[in-house]
Formats: structure tokens, C-alpha cells, sequence
């Protein structure tokens, strides 16, 4: 089955991701390349997001189009990055999300065949 793994930043790990120094920040981008590494063999596909200000949203909602700047929600939570992993069951992509070692919330939703 594949999933994809959703990594979302909170407004606190971006501020201490900002206030770390430059051998602290640079130990964190370590954990996160061997998390890639450990987990290759089933990663299909990923890619780290521009910051949600880059953000374009188009609403196709009441009658015509509305296009905006910014993220396409309100919120404290954005997603940064996201892998497709192809695993054999939830269990495993559970397993696989459980190990990231950087954003503090990860969602994980089944992608459609």
C-alpha cells in the first residue's frame, strides 16, 4: 500500500529551529538524512515544501474563482514536506512516521491506487 507521510511544522519547532546554532541545526539536518537513508528502500517519492508564505491558493468555491496569496488554511500547523512510502500495511507506515526525527506532527494518510 502506499501512504503518504505528511510532515507539519508548528510555530514553536519553526522559532527553535531558528534559534539553534549553526552546529545544532546542522546535527538536525544529520538525523533527518538518516532517516532518508534508513528508509529508502520504501520511500517512492518526496519533497520539502517552500514556506507557506510561497503559498498560491485558488478557491473554486461560491460561483467563480478566487486566488489568493498564502497558505490555503488558517492555522499554527503547516505542512513543510511530505514522502510516499510504499509499505506492506498502516502497522508499517506507522513505524516509518514514528522514527522521523524532525517535525513534531506527522500525518499519514493512504494514497489513492
Amino acid at each position: 500500500m502506499k501512504y503518504v507521510l505528511m510532515f507539519i511544522e508548528t510555530e514553536q519547532y519553526a522559532k527553535d529551529l531558528q534559534t539553534m546554532s549553526d552546529g545544532e541545526r546542522g546535527a538536525a539536518y544529520e538525523q533527518v538524512g538518516r532517516w532518508f537513508a534508513e528508509h529508502a528502500a520504501v520511500i517512492t517519492h518526496h519533497t520539502h515544501l517552500q514556506p507557506a508564505h510561497t503559498a498560491t491558493t485558488l478557491r473554486l468555491e461560491g460561483g467563480s474563482p478566487e486566488i489568493t496569496d498564502g497558505p490555503f488554511v488558517e492555522g499554527k500547523e503547516i505542512v513543510s514536506g511530505f514522502v510516499e512510502i510504499e509499505v506492506a500495511d498502516l502497522d508499517e507506515a506507522l513505524a516509518v512516521a514514528k522514527s522521523w526525527p524532525a517535525c513534531p506532527i506527522v500525518e499519514i494518510r493512504p494514497a489513492a491506487s
